[in-house]
């Protein structure tokens, strides 16, 4: 890593959210991965936006991490800058129906944060495990509701170092994608349009949805949630089931019996051996089928 890019970014943010060699094994939720060469973690809006004018002025490859939760990292690590936006968490309510939530907020947060307010439309994504600038990137979506649903607008620090703001058309929302999903583009704050609701309803709608994920996901074990996007007229786990590939292990890494549609840590798993499962079971499936499945998890690094 770049001297002078150490020594200017120390001169923004504090010594323990700087971090050189860091285990992503930490920070994924599948509990896999090697070090990144600098792992940053800025505690406001002001410190990512000026970490990421220096890191860009270095020219040194970076990566913008939330919760880890739909990530896999190569066990040789990651040659670059991991900027955490962990650090930015500011969540407030707004009138009787609107939330306005920092990218690094988890979406259980804002949920429980709803929840309090008596704000119905985000139960859906009580249970995803991510943050809600994963969430706007992606267009995170569970059991009928998706992020396109509820978004009004979202703020954004463009490549070229702007602030800007997309409205809900200007996110062109479509399935597990947005327009600024691959295009550089960093999530700052999402404003949340919801409806004023009963909050007993809510909190039983958020149990009866927590108790399904409970029944049906392998939440017992560290995963990245479904493996594979939904292929059209298809579900992937069903697909996977039908390939005789449930239960199906490599090393430390396991088609969830539950659920054929997760890929597990049985607990000593590596990058490599989620990597070579995956691999394997769109090979299977696509033999069995005919259908392609596409990794919903991003893999960073060398695999």
């Amino acid at each position: 890593m770049k001297e002078e890019l150490l020594t200017s970014l120390r001169g923004i943010l504090s010594e323990e959210n700087i971090l050189i060699d860091e285990p992503m094994s930490r920070h994924t939720t599948f509990r896999t991965g090697g070090p990144a060469s600098l792992f940053i973690r800025p505690s406001s809006r002001d410190e990512l936006i000026r970490s990421m004018t220096i890191i860009k002025e270095s020219n040194s490859p970076f990566f913008i991490l939330g919760n880890g939760s739909n990530l896999l990292v190569s066990d040789k690590g990651y040659d670059g800058v991991i900027v955490s936006v962990s650090g930015l968490k500011g969540l407030e309510t707004l009138g009787e129906n609107k939330i306005v939530a920092e990218a690094g907020c988890l979406n259980s947060q804002i949920a429980a944060v709803a929840r309090e307010h008596s704000m119905t439309g985000f139960e859906f994504a009580a249970g995803i495990p991510g943050t809600i600038g994963g969430a706007m990137i992606m267009n995170a979506g569970a059991y009928g509701g998706e992020m396109k649903m509820i978004t009004e607008s979202v703020t954004l620090l463009s490549p070229e170092g702007d602030i800007v703001t997309y409205d809900n058309e200007a996110m062109e929302f479509g399935y597990r994608t947005s327009s600024i999903k691959n295009k550089g583009y960093v999530v700052l704050e999402a404003t949340l349009s919801l409806e004023k609701g009963d909050n007993e309803q809510i909190i039983a709608t958020m149990n009866e949805l927590a108790l399904k994920r409970k029944e049906k996901q392998p939440l017992e074990y560290p995963s990245a949630g479904s493996t594979f996007k939904r292929p059209e007229g298809y579900f992937a786990g069903k697909l996977i089931e039908d390939a005789g590939l449930r239960g199906y292990q490599v090393g430390g890494a396991r088609v969830s019996d539950k659920h054929c549609g997760f890929v597990v840590n049985m607990g000593d798993a590596t990058s490599t051996d989620v990597y070579r499962l995956i691999c394997d079971v769109r090979e299977k499936v696509l033999k069995e089928s005919g259908v392609t499945l596409e990794p919903e998890v991003i893999m960073l690094g060398d695999f």
